[in-house]
C-alpha cells in the first residue's frame, strides 16, 4: 500500500483540519485541502507549515516542510478533490452544513470513493444518511494534534459496509496510528464514552464538595495519567489483579454518580461566557499571556509523551517474546 498513491481530501481547514492535513502529509499522501470558509485560505497555509517546521525541529519528520508541502493544494474549489480516493469532513457540528458540503463533495468525487466524518457529536449512522452512497461512509474521529497522537477511531455506521473500515484501519497504521475499529455505531464511540463518565463523575465530586479541581486534575494527572500511556483500561486490571477490581465494583459501582442533566458546575462556566484558553475563563481562571502559555506547553508535551510512549507499542510485549522486538518510529 503506497501512501503516494493515494490522494487524499480534507474539507475544514481549522485546528483540526490543519493537523490532519498535516499526518497525511507526513505519512507521503498527495492531499487536497478545501476551505468551506474563506478566512481559512489566509491561515491553512502557515498553520500547516509551523507544524511541519515544529515537527522537523522535534526529529518527527526528516525534510523540510517544502518537502511535503509540495504535495498539497489549499483550495475552496471542491472540483479539486475529484481525483481523491478519501475525503473526511472537517466542519462543525451542524447537520445542514455538513449536507451541504457532503452534496458538494459527492458532486465531484467517484461513486467508490470513502467519504467521511470527523464528528464527535452526532451519529455516524445519521451523517449516512444525508449521503448518495452510505454504504462508504465512515466516520474518522481523531484528536488534536493529530500528527503527533497515536489516536484514531474509525467507526462504522449501520449502513457501512465494513470492508472499508478495515481498509482504513490497516492504511492508518501507516499514519502512525494504533487505530480503533468500531464496528457497530455508538453515540459518542468508544473513548468520548469513557471520557465523558470521567468528566461526569469529577464534576459530581467537585460539586458536592468532596474535593477541589484541582484536586481532581492531580488525581487523573498522577493515576491514570501516569499508567494509561502504556496500557489500557483491561491490560491495567490484568497487570494490577483483575480479583480486586471485582471486589471494589459491587461496592463502588452502586454510588456512582449517574445524573442525566448537564451539571451546574460546567453550564455555569458557558453560561457565563467561559470557553476555557482559548478566552482565558474557564474551570481555572488564567492571567494574560498564561492561555497562550498553556498552548505552547501542551504543544510541547505532545512531542515528548509521544517519543516516550512510541516507545511501548502496543504490541511491544509481543515482539519481545517472540524476538522481535523493536521501536516504532
Amino acid at each position: 500500500m503506497n501512501t503516494n498513491e493515494i490522494p487524499v481530501g480534507i474539507v475544514g481547514l481549522g485546528l483540526m483540519g490543519c493537523s490532519i492535513v498535516t499526518c497525511l502529509l507526513i505519512a507521503g499522501h498527495p492531499v487536497v485541502a478545501i476551505a468551506p470558509i474563506s478566512a481559512d485560505m489566509g491561515t491553512a497555509g502557515n498553520r500547516i507549515r509551523e507544524h511541519l517546521q515544529t515537527a522537523r525541529d522535534k526529529g518527527l519528520i526528516g525534510f523540510d516542510p517544502e518537502h511535503y508541502l509540495q504535495n498539497l493544494v489549499i483550495s475552496e474549489d471542491y472540483g479539486q478533490l475529484r481525483p481523491c480516493r478519501i475525503v473526511n469532513e472537517c466542519t462543525i457540528e451542524n447537520v445542514d452544513i455538513k449536507a451541504s458540503v457532503y452534496k458538494k463533495i459527492e458532486d465531484v468525487i467517484a461513486p467508490d470513493a470513502i467519504l467521511s466524518s470527523n464528528t464527535s457529536a452526532i451519529p455516524i449512522s445519521t451523517l449516512q444518511n444525508l449521503t448518495r452512497h452510505p454504504e462508504r461512509f465512515l466516520g474518522l474521529h481523531w484528536t488534536e494534534p493529530a500528527h503527533t497522537t497515536r489516536f484514531l477511531e474509525i467507526i462504522c455506521g449501520d449502513a457501512s459496509d465494513v470492508q472499508y473500515g478495515e481498509y482504513l484501519y490497516k492504511l492508518s497504521h501507516l499514519w502512525q496510528k494504533e487505530p480503533i475499529l468500531v464496528r457497530k455505531d455508538i453515540a459518542g464511540f468508544i473513548t468520548n464514552r469513557l471520557m465523558y463518565a470521567m468528566y461526569r463523575e469529577a464534576i459530581n465530586l467537585v460539586e458536592n464538595g468532596y474535593a477541589t479541581i484541582e484536586d481532581v486534575d492531580r488525581s487523573c494527572r498522577n493515576n491514570a495519567g501516569y499508567f494509561m500511556t502504556f496500557v489500557g483500561i483491561f491490560r491495567w486490571m490484568d497487570l494490577t489483579g483483575v480479583p480486586a477490581y471485582h471486589t471494589v465494583m459491587k461496592n463502588l459501582l452502586p454510588t456512582l454518580f449517574n445524573g442525566q442533566e448537564v451539571p451546574e458546575l460546567i453550564d455555569k462556566v458557558v453560561r457565563e461566557g467561559g470557553k476555557g484558553v482559548l478566552n482565558g475563563h474557564g474551570f481555572y481562571e488564567y492571567e494574560p499571556g498564561e492561555p497562550e502559555m498553556w498552548e505552547e506547553t501542551f504543544k510541547e508535551f505532545t512531542y515528548d509523551v509521544r517519543q516516550l510512549a512510541l516507545k511501548y507499542p502496543g504490541d511491544l510485549v509481543k515482539r519481545k517474546l517472540h524476538g522481535k522486538e523493536g521501536n516504532e518510529g
